[in-house]
């Protein structure tokens, strides 16, 4: 654990806020650099419509050794299980440490009668908080209280993604680059949708994720705008969300009502007793959930969790549309026209024509651009969308000719 500091305990005033997020938004520096982090659902294969005991799978991980590839391991508030890699070269490195961490992961499961469906949401399953940490009785809570219940359950129960966490750059372009992280933002959802059922039924919609995102207070949610100063954005931003909760020692109070850290910052709305400090600034930050989070780096944010080949196609042509200069000039271009569309790539996909269109131009950039060990995963997405198909598709068509429990099975690899 980190020292406390005495200015992580001082009071703030407007000015200090605002410097302190606009100086952690964004580190000045070369690219190259990629981060991932996977979530999947956890399934017992003698019980796949139950979710797994908090103490059952909190004492498995508990026990894990550590990872050859450096991987954390964490479980999130439905009991999904996030590895968390640290960042590598290029997205190749960062591919195999990953798959690396995921064999032994998946081992130790596997001994368990446990295994992992990497897939947007839970086919099966209603989404239910098995957790029973104090951030997330009291993030359900400010949910309910703001109208979002339902949305807020099954975003923390019952939903899973890949992130791509990559480098902010050289401070000339951060405002080119971070406007082009969201506008690849539609097309990317779309390719990588692979979460067309929720509840045991399909839902119409091919990112089921991505809709519950929709669905949640876009003042925490939605876009950053993309402006020519995304760091001095992303603080106006964060100082104008609401505050989700305020911690006192180990627990959490909810706040019930729509509180601008902004207005408890400046007294006009007092939380807790108490003014805000640098800390109760920096946990705000970690409540805060944007399609692309500045965090010193970019976390890319938006894509569905997929199993093989698709969450590895999916990390190098992330990282290749944004860090390769040509692959980039063309992503821009190719994806103007869709740049808004984040719930027709969400119902519809790859069936909407211009998104189709926006997807074949984006692979095909990314397809020369990606490490040589990633082109056969890459080259099988190409021909996918080439199709119209996005990886949902596949449990789709499982559930069509058997159900959810054989869709939630097929994707750990179990194709009973």
């Amino acid at each position: 654990m980190a020292p406390i500091t005495e200015e992580h305990t001082a009071v703030l005033d407007l000015d200090a806020a605002v410097a302190h997020v606009t100086a952690a938004a964004l580190r000045d520096g070369p690219l190259g650099t990629v981060g991932l982090e996977l979530e999947a659902h956890l399934v017992d294969l003698d019980a796949p419509a139950t979710r797994v005991p908090w103490a059952r799978v909190s004492t498995l991980v508990e026990a894990l050794p550590a990872l050859p590839g450096g991987s954390r391991v964490t479980l999130e508030p439905g009991g999904q299980v996030e590895l968390s890699a640290p960042p590598y070269p290029d997205a190749g490195a960062a591919v195999a440490a990953l798959r690396a961490d995921r064999s032994v992961l998946a081992a130790a499961l596997a001994a368990e009668r446990l295994a992992l469906a990497p897939v947007g949401a839970d086919p099966l399953r209603p989404p239910a908080r098995v957790c029973p940490a104090a951030r997330y009785a009291a993030m359900e809570a400010h949910f309910a209280a703001v109208g979002c219940a339902r949305a807020g359950t099954a975003m923390m129960a019952g939903t899973a993604a890949l992130q791509v966490n990559l480098d902010a750059g050289p401070r000339a372009g951060w405002g080119e680059r971070v406007a082009l992280a969201h506008r690849l933002g539609p097309t990317l959802v779309a390719v990588a949708a692979c979460s067309p059922l929720a509840g045991g039924r399909p839902t119409g919609w091919v990112s089921q994720r991505q809709r519950v995102w929709s669905d949640l207070d876009q003042a925490r949610c939605g876009p950053l705008l993309g402006g020519a100063d995304p760091a001095g954005e992303w603080a106006g931003y964060a100082l104008s969300a609401p505050v989700m909760l305020v911690r006192h020692g180990a627990g959490a109070v909810p706040v019930r009502t729509r509180v601008r850290f902004a207005d408890w910052l400046s007294g006009a709305v007092p939380l807790g007793g108490r003014r805000p400090t640098t800390a109760d600034l920096d946990y705000h930050l970690t409540t805060l959930f944007p399609p692309v989070r500045p965090r010193g780096y970019l976390e890319v944010r938006y894509l569905d969790a997929a199993p093989e080949p698709w969450w590895p196609a999916l990390a190098a042509v992330t990282a290749a549309l944004l860090d390769d200069p040509v692959a980039a000039g063309h992503a821009a271009e190719a994806t103007a026209p869709v740049a808004g569309a984040w719930d027709r790539a969400a119902r519809a996909g790859l069936a909407d024509p211009a998104l189709h269109t926006a997807a074949r131009a984006c692979l095909a950039a990314a397809a020369d651009a990606v490490p040589a060990a990633l082109r056969p995963e890459v080259a099988a997405l190409v021909d996918l969308v080439d199709r119209g198909r996005c990886p949902g598709d596949d449990l789709l068509d499982t559930a069509r000719a058997g159900d959810a429990t054989a869709a939630l099975l097929s994707a750990t690899g179990d194709p009973r």
